[in-house]
């Protein structure tokens, strides 16, 4: 098997960033917890790219859920989503506790890394581009780091006792 464990995390792209949380909310999924106009710098397709994004996070069960608008024109595998005129679910992720040995195994089923980062922050990332007609355009892979496990297990565990109260929380 090329990835690790289960899917943990749905992840959408999207051009409205709050109607999506909006419809999301009246599913019954949340509370969200939002980091707007953050900066996150990587790289695209092997070229260096920052890009600021307005990310919002929440549970349904043990399923993340995971909304992403790039807020700025920065050529990114975001930007290559929505100007091929997509917007909603863009990818599964997959959360590591070896991510070297999960990056190597997507490498040897020759997935190419197209968005990769996170060495000078809480936790290492990287995108693959699966082969054509899959399940999935993109497929994350996550680093776990106590970081990830805490933030992960607070959005879970608010999501289980949520009441319909403050639907939207932003952090930072």
């Amino acid at each position: 098997m090329v990835l690790p464990g289960v899917v943990r995390q749905i992840g959408y792209v999207v051009k409205d960033f709050d109607r999506t949380l909006a419809g999301l909310i009246e599913l019954g999924i949340g509370p969200w917890f939002v980091l707007r106009g953050i900066e996150q710098s990587g790289l695209y397709r092997g070229e260096p790219c920052t890009v600021t994004l307005t990310i919002g996070f929440a549970n349904s069960g043990d399923m993340q859920f995971e909304v992403i608008h790039q807020d700025n024109d920065v050529r990114s595998i975001y930007r290559e989503f929505t100007d091929a005129g997509h917007d909603g679910y863009h990818q599964l992720a997959y959360w590591a506790e070896d991510f070297d040995a999960a990056l190597a195994a997507g490498a040897a089923a020759g997935w190419p890394v197209v968005w990769s980062g996170g060495q000078d922050v809480s936790a290492r990332y990287a995108y693959f581009e699966p082969p054509t007609g899959g399940a999935a355009t993109i497929i994350e892979l996550m680093e776990l780091t106590p970081t990830t496990v805490g933030m992960a297990e607070f959005v879970r565990s608010t999501a289980r006792d949520w009441d319909g109260s403050e639907p939207i929380r932003v952090l930072g």
